[in-house]
Order: structure tokens, then sequence, then C-alpha cells
């Protein structure tokens, strides 16, 4: 074997997998993941770690991988990661922790997502839970949100022996786990719900059906039902729209709603309770993962797809697998193009976007080209459905009625890195203070809140 090159990874035929929800990527087998870690060269100082939100010791599970220490490779992930089995899946490692693997400088990093993922599965499947010894500190804290933030935070206050209740709004918790990630990268019976399983093995108890500020306040929680402590990690759920005319006609819908309906509904399913329209066409206007999610789920659903995205792939922020997947299973794209209007018919229904060419000019505050209009360049791109996917705010319930808890302008809760807000004993982390990021990032947040509120306790 070249150990210059990573063992690729099997994957659905594009054709047949445009057709159905089923994963994409089968993972590692037995042989293909310990010729994978026969590649690392066990670093001395290794960059990956240092580069993982939770530092998960990446040299040391690789090397019982190669020893065929399974129980051994799952302990050591399970010690920073409550989320294994997800993030092998959706993590950006491409950006992290193989983005700074050493033997990617002259050759390809280790795949060391896809051995993740090869280790989660394995204790799935085994059905292996490393045991921890849990002393209880006489010590009651509140989660709200059940998403990647508020899952990590809690496994680490658990495992600290704290009281941990997690409040979740809808019906299910995992939060954009199961509402905003398609089936086809991340699988909910199979890997989601039994990975909150395993929190749930920590003494974790969830309570779904929560709407923190409207069900019950976090004055009430701290007041009247004992909390000591509360973490916030509701996420950036709340859509942003483009603000042009049209977008009020039927037919146009943000991509969290859309997913949503996908995911947690199962309207993907011919026989659901609440189907989801997707036309003849669909237009999807965005260029980050959850457009790919939302352009990849319509073409799924039947449609002719084409995303709208006013720069160039270069400059897109969704993960290049995402990118080239969505080009292999059909789904067109309209570059360096800027939609101006959304157009519909007599009847209020969205019948295609105005769009205008765009050209790449200096760069901006984010340090991408800033896209200028070319004048007279307008065209049609038509389209029965369009789904804006331009990122997401925090919803300013929680903000609004909780007093003496800042909040910024874009209705998130301001913390500093270490998730401590401006009222004391409750602390905030994820989406919710940074904006939209990543599942990896969100948990990185959780856990340091959680040291935070550890230190609060005093335990």
């Amino acid at each position: 074997m070249d150990k210059k090159t990573r063992v690729p990874v099997r994957e659905q035929d594009p054709i047949v997998r445009s057709r159905n929800f089923e994963e994409v990527s089968y993972g590692y087998n037995h042989n293909e993941a310990l010729l994978e870690a026969s590649r690392c060269i066990q670093c001395k100082n290794p960059r990956c770690v240092a580069a993982c939100p939770v530092t998960i010791q990446i040299p040391q599970f690789i090397k019982a991988v190669l020893d065929e220490d399974m129980p051994g490779a799952t302990s050591i992930i399970g010690k920073d990661s409550s989320l294994p089995a997800v993030c092998g899946r959706v993590c950006p490692q491409e950006s992290q922790c193989e983005g700074a693997c050493i033997m990617g400088i002259k050759h390809e990093p280790i795949a060391i997502g896809k051995l993740e993922r090869y280790v989660a599965d394995w204790a799935r499947k085994n059905k292996y839970t490393p045991e921890e010894e849990i002393k209880p500190n006489g010590k009651k804290v509140a989660v709200i949100g059940s998403g990647p933030a508020g899952l990590a935070c809690a496994t680490d206050l658990a495992k600290a022996g704290c009281d941990v209740t997690v409040f979740e709004a809808l019906h299910k918790p995992g939060g954009v786990l199961v509402y905003g990630i398609p089936e086809f990268r991340l699988p909910k019976e199979e890997v989601v719900d039994y990975e909150i399983d395993q929190v749930r093995k920590l003494g974790v108890k969830i309570e779904c059906n929560v709407v923190v500020g409207r069900t019950v306040t976090i004055d009430q929680l701290m007041d009247n039902e004992g909390f000591h402590a509360v973490f916030v990690g509701s996420g950036a759920g709340l859509p942003k729209f483009m603000g042009i005319p049209g977008e009020n006609l039927n037919g146009v819908v943000s991509a969290n709603e859309f997913l949503t309906r996908s995911n947690l509904m199962g309207a993907y399913a011919p026989d659901s309770d609440t189907p989801i329209y997707v036309g003849r066409r669909v237009a999807v206007v965005g260029g980050g993962n959850v457009a790919m999610d939302a352009a990849r789920t319509a073409l799924r659903l039947g449609a002719e797809v084409t995303i709208v995205y006013r720069r160039t792939e270069k400059e897109m922020p969704a993960r290049v697998e995402e990118v080239h997947h969505a080009q292999e299973e059909g789904v067109a794209f309209q570059m360096l193009t800027n939609p101006v209007a959304v157009l519909g018919n007599e009847k209020g229904w969205v019948t295609g976007l105005k769009c205008i060419r765009m050209e790449l000019g200096e760069p901006d505050d984010s340090g991408r080209r800033r896209p200028v209009e070319i004048p007279g360049s307008g065209f049609d791109v038509p389209c029965d459905v369009a789904i804006i996917a331009l990122g997401t705010s925090s919803n300013p319930l929680i903000g609004r009625t909780t007093p003496g808890l800042e909040i910024n302008r874009h209705n998130g809760i301001v913390a500093n890195d270490k998730g401590v807000t401006s009222r004391p004993g409750v602390f905030a982390g994820g989406d919710v203070v940074t904006g939209a990021a990543t599942v990896i990032l969100a948990m990185g947040a959780g856990r340091e809140a959680a040291k935070s509120i550890l230190e609060y306790l005093g335990v």
C-alpha cells in the first residue's frame, strides 16, 4: 500500500443515491480501517489534537484501532466526545484535525473523521459502552436545547456528578442533528437516537415540548425548581431572508422549514401526513452546507434543482465533499448569480427568480472577494419552489424573558469563550452565542461552559 494516499471510502453510486435517502457513505470496513490507521505516524506533538474543538486524543485512538483494541479506541474518544458517530460523519475535518495533519503537508492527511466513525459504529453494533463511575455532587443544572452544545455540556456535567435535565422545545431531542441534517448524511434512528441514549445512560433527563421563555422561564427554573445553574444552548434557528420583492409568494420557503419538514416530520416518505411540495423545478439560494442539504433533499424528492450563488465555487462556505456530492448527483450550479426579485403568477405562486450576473471585486470583511453586479445582465431562473438558505439567527425569546441577560443585535446571547454571560448562574454556548456554525464547534463551546459551570458551583 502507498502510505502517501488515504484509503478511499466506498459510497453509493451517485445516480442510485440521488433517488433514495439512504446514507451516501458506507464508511470503512475492518481491513480498510487498519490500513488507514497504519498511515498515522504518531506525532509526538500532534497538531491534529490542538485543531480539534473538543481535543480528542487522536493519535491514541488511531493506535488503538491499529492494535485492534476497539474498546480502548472507544474509551479514548468517549473521554472528549459524546457524539463520535455524528462527528465522524458531519464534522469539517478538512479544516480542523485533518487540515492540521502533518501527513497532509506533502501527502494526503489521515482520514481521521472516517476512523472516528468506524470506531463509533463498532461500539454501536457491538453494544459497547465504556463504564463511568459517577459520584453525585448534589448540584442541579438545567440545559436548554438538546442540540450538539447542550448534549456536550450535559455529558460533561453528568460525568462530574451533576443532576442534569435538558429542556427541548420540539417533540424529539437532537436539535439540528434531527431537524437540520438530512438522513442521507446522518441516519437518525441508527446514529443520532443511539448517541442521545448514551447521554441518557449517564443519568441525564431530557424533557421535550418545553419552550423556555413560554412554558417556563429561566428565573422559574432557578427560583422555583431548584436549579443551581443554567446552560443555554438553544442554537440559531431563526431563518434569514433576502428582503427582495416577491418573497411572500407561495412556494418561497426557508431551508430551515424545508429540512425540518423533511427530516423531523418524515415528509420525504410517500405516506407522510405532512407532504412536502417541490414541484418540477427548485432553486436554492445560498452556498453553505444547509444549501447543499436542501438541494440534495429536493433532488431526492423528484425535482430538477439549481443552486444560485453570488460568488464562485471557490468561495462557497460548504464543505468541498458536500459540493462534490451535489454535483455528482446532478444538482446544477448558477455561480456569480444574485436574485433581485421572486417572480410569480396571478394565483400567487412562484414561477422563477429574477437574477443578475455578478463579478468579484475587492475582499470584504469575511476575506472573500465582494460580489458586484454587472449592469444589464439580468435573466430569469425558472422554478416552482425557491428555498432560501442564507443563514440563521437566534430566537429572541430567551433573551427577552431573562432579566439581566445581555443580548447582541442579532438576538444572540453575549458570552465569553468560557460560556460566562452577564447573568450570574446562567451560561451559554454554541450557535446562540456565535451564530450558525458547525456541530463540533458547538460541542466545544458546550464543554467549555461545563467547565465554567463546575467552577461556579465549586465542584
